[in-house]
């Protein structure tokens, strides 16, 4: 499976582990940034890529599923959303991880590298990776309501 990557200053050292780690798992990574540390970096054009790179792999028929951090991981979700396709979850726990590929079909994680251990935001994104969309009807129906409003601004009920 492709994992793309992405993160502010503040998600650096969980994101260094997480590509090496997955790696080592036998994923194949690509990191879309940043490549050093910068303070003051902006981390939209880097969340933007790994969501475009997960939909078009997604849309190319490849598994891919994508990464993206930060401190509290909100902004970097909010930046991988605007990319047309891309379902990304803010996840604080193994329970919400899995829910959101179960449910939602989410295609991207958000982690707040300044809110979890090491340990545990790897429990969280490895279990994110081994979930899988439930493919249940109501599930399917709820994110085709979603993706037609993305596409059209119409509203369905």
């Amino acid at each position: 499976m492709e994992v793309h990557i992405a993160t502010d200053h503040a998600g650096m050292e969980l994101s260094a582990h997480l590509v090496s780690h997955l790696r080592g798992l036998g994923y194949e990574l690509e990191d879309h940034g940043p490549r050093e540390y910068d303070a003051l970096d902006d981390y939209p054009a880097f969340c933007i890529r790994a969501a475009e790179a997960v939909v078009a792999a997604r849309t190319a028929g490849r598994s891919a599923l994508g990464i993206v951090l930060g401190g509290s991981g909100n902004g970097e979700q909010m930046a991988a959303n605007k990319v047309t396709g891309a379902r990304a979850a803010l996840a604080w726990n193994v329970d919400t991880a899995v829910l959101a590929r179960e449910h939602n079909d989410a295609n991207l994680v958000a982690l707040g590298g300044r809110q979890h251990s090491l340990e545990e935001a790897t429990t969280i994104v490895e279990a994110f990776l081994r979930a899988e969309f439930s493919g249940d009807e109501r599930h399917a129906r709820r994110i085709g309501k979603i993706a037609h409003y993305e596409l059209t601004g119409e509203i369905l009920d």
